[in-house]
């Protein structure tokens, strides 16, 4: 069995006293792990670094074994993105939600979303709403996504405020205000034509989607959120606490 693809690099660990586990996503086989002979040397260790991009290729004797990878540097993006708290943390908060999908399951949409996303997770400013979108992609792709398109209840496209925690579905503010302090915050930057995030639209929007992962996602696998999210919330409000600092505000 042998294939060549590209991929992003997701994770590693150790195995044995030379190699290492590579964990990947790649753009037309899924989210794979293979083992790298000589992995842990001086010459391959900057390369098998998360974030980087790599060309692989993927050998074993039958399609259920681990196999093992070959991978060259396509582009090395980690030197950069480890600068960055709120990159190193947002992509490992990425790499947990995608381990939430099934292994080796095609995934094309998300690995170029993934690709874009590191191109510019090392942007403070971009990186809160760009996992907030990639959440809501998350969602999608395991089958439980939220409708925003249009309020459930009268169809309106307009001032929608709310999203219901039953369906997952949009509620314009009218319609929503008997029960507001039940539903849970829309934020305007989630609507197609919504301004820039800021930091109380981020906190809503994280919210929201840490609702339906709990609810559809962690609870009935008996899982927790992932340590990496919490730690890049964290750095997104030192981030803002900063700037708000500079600002005199």
């Amino acid at each position: 069995m042998e294939w060549r693809d590209e991929g992003i690099i997701l994770g590693t660990r150790k195995h044995g006293e030379t190699s290492a586990i590579l964990e990947v996503m790649t753009r037309a086989h899924g989210r794979h792990l293979g083992l790298v002979r000589g992995g842990r040397s001086r010459k391959q260790q900057p390369v098998l670094q998360p974030g980087n991009r790599v060309d692989l290729l993927w050998r074993a004797r039958l399609d259920e074994h681990l196999g093992t990878f070959q991978a060259e540097a396509i582009e090395m993006n980690a030197a950069r993105l480890m600068d960055s708290a709120i990159a190193v943390y947002g992509l490992q908060t990425m790499a947990a939600h995608l381990r939430l999908l099934p292994e080796r399951d095609a995934h094309g949409a998300l690995y170029e979303t993934l690709a874009v996303m590191i191109a510019h997770l090392d942007d403070a400013d971009a990186a809160g709403e760009l996992v907030a979108r990639f959440e809501l992609l998350i969602l999608d792709e395991l089958g439980f996504g939220l409708d925003l398109s249009q309020c459930a209840a009268t169809g309106s496209r307009q001032d929608l405020a709310y999203v219901s925690p039953k369906s997952g579905r949009a509620v314009s503010r009218a319609a929503g205000a008997p029960w507001h302090d039940k539903m849970l915050a829309l934020p305007a930057f989630l609507q197609r034509s919504g301004p820039s995030a800021d930091q109380a639209g981020l906190e809503d929007a994280f919210r929201l989607t840490g609702f339906f992962f709990s609810r559809h996602v962690y609870e009935p696998r008996g899982l927790e959120p992932p340590d990496a999210r919490a730690g890049f919330l964290a750095a997104l409000r030192r981030h803002h606490a900063a700037g708000k600092a500079i600002a005199g505000e």
